[in-house]
């Protein structure tokens, strides 16, 4: 990445700090495989807080297009990536209950000392785009269209009754 950005990640939330700012998707290696190509970004808003129970917590939100293959028609899908997401900071994972892990309104991030915040950004992206992208409505290329083929089972079928 050529940017760095590194937070105390529970200072950050006891202070309610506020980063803002954009990432290009060069800045994300781990995606490049699977964009249609590296252009773009997702604008980032990351905010430390001390949630209900007193916990530090990291509250992130992204915005922005990324360009995916569709893996129906093959062809440039801009997807609409919306991710907000509340990262409550573990000082040890001992300090999980069941009732936490059952808990789907928030994940849970080891507390760190210097917290990569565009490693976590690029994590995110990665965890908030489809495992098969594909546009609403799109039907199979041109020369992807099946006929109707005999099964092969069924040749064997017909000499099973000759024999």
């Amino acid at each position: 990445m050529s940017q760095q950005v590194v937070i105390d990640s529970q200072a950050f939330a006891r202070d309610a700090g506020i980063l803002e700012g954009d990432l290009a998707m060069a800045d994300m290696p781990r995606v490049h495989d699977l964009l249609t190509e590296v252009s773009g970004g997702v604008h980032y808003r990351l905010k430390g807080r001390v949630g209900a129970l007193g916990k530090a917590q990291l509250q992130l939100q992204l915005d922005g297009f990324i360009p995916l293959r569709c893996q129906r028609c093959m062809e440039r899908l801009d997807f609409p990536l919306h991710v907000e997401s509340t990262l409550e900071l573990l000082e040890s994972e001992a300090d999980l209950t069941q009732e936490d892990l059952e808990d789907d309104s928030r994940d849970f991030l080891p507390a760190e000392k210097k917290l990569d915040v565009l490693a976590l950004i690029e994590d995110e992206v990665i965890l908030g785009l489809p495992v098969v992208p594909r546009h609403d409505g799109c039907s199979l290329p041109a020369g992807g269209e099946q006929s109707v083929k005999e099964s092969p089972f069924a040749v064997l079928a017909g000499l099973k009754g000759k024999a």
